[in-house]
């Protein structure tokens, strides 16, 4: 086996990308990664440099619609392995991915051990998936949902506004300055935000929300207009 030297990670989320450059160098501390916030800049950094071993992406990133960033990828350097790393963990996505050509899917919900584990199995040659799902996973991830979107619905208005912003990476200082707020205020909001979502991190916390859809966030936002 061969440890890769060179990782491309592709997300948008700056948390989501301190988490996954972190994994790797625990898991693989001698390679060097590069993070980028979206396709255009991962396909000139991937032109300047074709040395990378492994790229780790994201499905939704900005400017790319379901697996048009996976497809553009594989047409332009078609011997770069691509791991998908994805908010969604349903069956019928992680074979699309597979038959467009990834090297495996790995959901953002698992631990950084998996990271490691998937990542070998692709250096190695192979393809890593991750356990498959029962039959009745369409059910459990509906009520998984349910579950989130009532939790959502438990916080104050301005909590979701923070948690929006988290989602979108923004810090503590740039939230206060948003909205208008203390420092003070928005570490409040964040703890309680984590309390009601049953999470230990911001990390987690924004994790949870990725496994919701636009609709999915656009009925939670309505119902507190309402």
């Amino acid at each position: 086996m061969s440890d890769p030297s060179q990782v491309l990670i592709i997300d948008d989320h700056p948390l989501f990308r301190e988490a996954l450059g972190s994994a790797l160098a625990l898991a693989y501390p001698e390679a060097r990664s590069r993070e980028v916030s979206n396709l255009d800049d991962a396909v000139s950094v991937l032109e300047a440099d074709r040395e990378f071993d492994i790229a780790l992406l994201d499905l939704n990133i900005p400017g790319v619609n379901g697996f048009e960033g996976l497809l553009r990828l594989r047409t332009l350097h078609p011997r770069l392995p691509v791991l998908v790393v994805s908010g969604l963990e349903n069956e019928q996505i992680i074979d699309e991915a597979i038959t467009y050509g990834a090297a495996g899917f790995l959901p953002k919900s698992l631990g950084r051990e998996v990271l490691a584990t998937a990542i070998a199995i692709i250096m190695e040659g192979g393809i890593y998936v991750p356990d498959r799902l029962d039959t009745d996973h369409g059910a459990d991830a509906a009520n998984d949902n349910a579950r989130i979107i009532e939790r959502l619905l438990s916080l104050t208005p301005q909590q979701l506004r923070v948690l929006f912003m988290l989602r979108e990476g923004l810090l503590n200082k740039q939230i206060a300055y948003e909205l208008d707020v203390g420092a003070t205020t928005v570490k409040k909001h964040v703890s309680e935000i984590l309390r009601k979502l049953s999470v230990h991190s911001r990390t987690q916390a924004v994790i949870e929300v990725s496994k919701l859809d636009q609709d999915d966030l656009f009925d939670v936002e309505k119902r507190f207009l309402n």
